[in-house]
């Protein structure tokens, strides 16, 4: 699973030109799901996200978890993560989970991370076509890999 981690003042996801969720202060998570990803992946990533230490505290040091600031998640699925770009022009999506696989993983995915939060998180549409919009705050951006764990 590869999530690409944004800390943002501001994140919304539309679908057809209505809001389907929006946050305030908080981090927009992009994820990718791979077939051989499973609930130690989601354990891990769940709650390696609600405890990274990227907000400032009073001294501006990132020193502070999404806890801590009691900040929002927004989390949209995104197959292209796993995009693999060694051969040719045109990338391959072969990695991706297909729905089946992808789609009870990232609903697993949400409840883990509402459960990690204690509280509900906004999310995309599942293979929609969505339009995210955000402001990064910093930029602060963390790519995480479950198979990279170390």
């Amino acid at each position: 699973m590869i999530a690409v981690i944004q800390r943002v003042s501001e994140s919304s996801v539309k679908i057809e030109g209505k809001i389907k969720a929006q946050i305030g202060l908080g981090l927009m998570i992009l994820v990718g799901i791979e077939e051989s990803d499973g609930p130690e992946d989601i354990e891990w990533l769940s709650k390696k996200i609600v405890n990274l230490r990227i907000f400032p505290d009073e001294n501006e040091v990132m020193n502070r978890s999404l806890l801590e600031v009691n900040g929002e998640i927004l989390l949209i699925s995104q197959f292209t993560l796993h995009a693999s770009t060694k051969k040719g022009n045109r990338p391959s999506y072969i990695k991706a989970a297909k729905p089946d696989i992808a789609i009870p993983i990232y609903e697993k995915m949400i409840v883990a991370l509402e459960t990690e939060l204690g509280k509900s998180i906004g999310t995309g549409v599942f293979g929609a076509d969505m339009k995210v919009s955000l402001i990064n705050d910093g930029p602060v951006t963390i790519v995480m890999d479950t198979k990279n764990k170390v």
